[in-house]
C-alpha cells in the first residue's frame, strides 16, 4: 500500500524575501512547472506527486486552457510562500488543518456549490471526519490518506507491521522516518495509546522522550525530501512516508516493486484530507471551480487513484471504476486519526521537536 506525499515536513518558514522578489519567483517557477501555456492559465499549488500529467492534459484540452502547475513539499512551505503574498495562485491544496487556519485568516474564497456537479459523489464519511469544514464553505476534498510505512523485504523478510519497527537496532542506519513533527510526534502518541491530537503536556513529553530514546538512535536522519529516492537506490530499507512517493521512485524497478511492502500500522496514526481551495484573488474563480468539479467526475477521480495506486477514498462511484489494484483499503484508514489545529498547544510540540528531538541531528 504506497500512499507518500513528498512531504507534510516541518517546513522552514521564509520570510526574508520581499513580495517583489516572491513575485519574480513565483512567475519563474510558473515557467518551469507549466504545463501548457496559453493566453488563460489556471494556476495551481500542490503537493508532488499528486496530480496525473493525464489528468492536466484532459482539462486543458476539455477547456481549451494552460494549467500551470507549481509543487510544494509541506503544508508549512505552502502556507508561508502564499501568506508572503505574491504568488498568484488559483488553486491550493492544502490539508484539514491548514484548511482551518487559512480559512480563519481569510485566505480563501467561498466555494460556489451551484457551480460543482460532481459533489454527490464525495463520501458522507470524508465530510464527517472534515471537521474543520464539514459543509465545503472553503474547501472540496481532494484526497483521505495517511502515511504509512515502506519495507524492502529482501533485507527485512520479518517484522511486525507497526510502528515499533523503528525500534531495531539491527536496522540501524538502514531507517528514516519524516522530517513532519505532527506525523512523528502523532506516531510516537498513538504508539502510547494516546491521540494525535493531545494537548497534554505530560503526554507530549512522553512522546518525544519514545522518539529521542528508542527510534531516533536507528534512524540515518529525518528526512522528508528524499526518502523515496533513498529507498529506490537502496540506501533505506525501511522508511516512513507517503506511497505515491515511493511508488514514483520505483516505478522503473519491477524486483523492488515485488519486494516492497508498504503498511499503515493497524493501531492507527495520523491521518489528513488534503483540499482543493481557491484563493482569495483568484482571477480565474470560475476556470477553479470546473477545475474541481472536473476532478470528481468518477473516471477522472479514477484515472488519478489509478497513477498512484491509490483506494478511491473520497470518489465513491469511482471505486468501481479503478484499473489498478490500489496498495491499501479505505478500510485500512479505519483507526487513523485526522490532525487538528490544535491551536496555541502546537507550542507544546515545537517545543518538543525543535528544542529536543531535532537537536544535534
Amino acid at each position: 500500500m504506497i500512499n507518500f506525499h513528498l512531504s507534510r515536513a516541518a517546513g522552514r518558514i521564509v520570510n526574508a524575501l520581499t513580495a517583489a522578489t516572491l513575485t519574480v519567483a513565483a512567475a519563474a517557477l510558473f515557467c518551469g512547472c507549466s504545463k501548457k501555456s496559453t493566453d488563460k492559465n489556471l494556476y495551481i499549488y500542490n503537493w508532488t506527486y499528486y496530480t496525473p500529467d493525464s489528468v492536466i492534459q484532459k482539462f486543458e484540452k476539455e477547456y481549451s486552457v494552460g494549467v500551470v502547475y507549481d509543487e510544494f513539499a509541506s503544508n508549512e512551505d505552502m502556507y508561508a510562500k502564499i501568506k508572503a503574498g505574491g504568488s498568484g495562485y488559483d488553486i491550493v491544496f492544502p490539508s484539514g488543518d491548514y484548511v482551518s487556519i487559512m480559512s480563519s485568516q481569510g485566505m480563501f474564497e467561498k466555494i460556489d456549490k451551484s457551480k460543482l456537479s460532481n459533489l454527490g459523489n464525495i463520501d458522507p464519511l470524508v465530510l464527517q471526519k472534515a471537521t474543520y469544514d464539514p459543509a465545503m464553505e472553503y474547501s472540496v476534498p481532494y484526497y483521505w490518506g495517511a502515511s504509512g510505512i515502506a519495507v524492502n523485504t529482501t533485507y527485512v523478510p520479518d517484522y511486525e507491521k507497526d510502528w515499533t519497527i523503528f525500534e531495531r537496532g539491527d536496522l540501524k542506519n538502514r531507517m528514516t522516518m519524516l522530517d513532519d513533527m505532527r506525523e512523528v510526534m502523532g506516531d510516537a502518541l498513538v504508539t502510547l495509546g494516546y491521540s494525535v491530537n493531545s494537548v497534554n503536556p505530560a503526554e507530549i513529553n512522553a512522546a518525544r522522550d519514545l522518539i529521542n530514546g528508542r527510534w531516533k538512535p536507528n534512524l540515518v536522519k529525518f528526512d522528508a525530501e528524499a526518502f523515496g529516492k533513498g529507498y529506490a537506490n537502496g540506501d533505506f530499507w525501511v522508511v516512513q512516508g507517503y506511497s505515491e512517493v515511493v511508488y514514483e521512485e520505483i516505478a522503473d524497478n519491477q524486483e523492488l516493486i515485488d519486494s516492497t511492502v508498504f503498511f499503515i500500522p493497524e493501531r492507527g496514526g495520523p491521518a489528513y484530507i488534503d483540499n482543493m481551495c481557491i484563493l482569495k484573488g483568484s482571477k480565474s474563480i470560475d476556470l477553479a471551480h470546473k477545475f474541481i468539479d472536473f476532478i470528481h467526475r468518477p473516471e477522472i477521480y479514477a484515472e488519478f487513484c489509478d497513477a498512484f495506486r491509490f483506494p478511491a477514498t473520497v470518489n465513491i462511484p469511482a471505486r468501481a471504476l479503478l484499473k489498478e489494484k490500489p496498495l491499501y483499503s479505505v478500510e485500512e484508514l479505519a483507526n487513523t486519526e485526522l490532525k487538528d489545529d490544535v491551536g496555541e498547544y502546537i507550542e507544546l510540540y515545537n517545543s518538543a521537536w525543535f528544542d529536543s528531538i531535532r537537536v544535534g541531528e
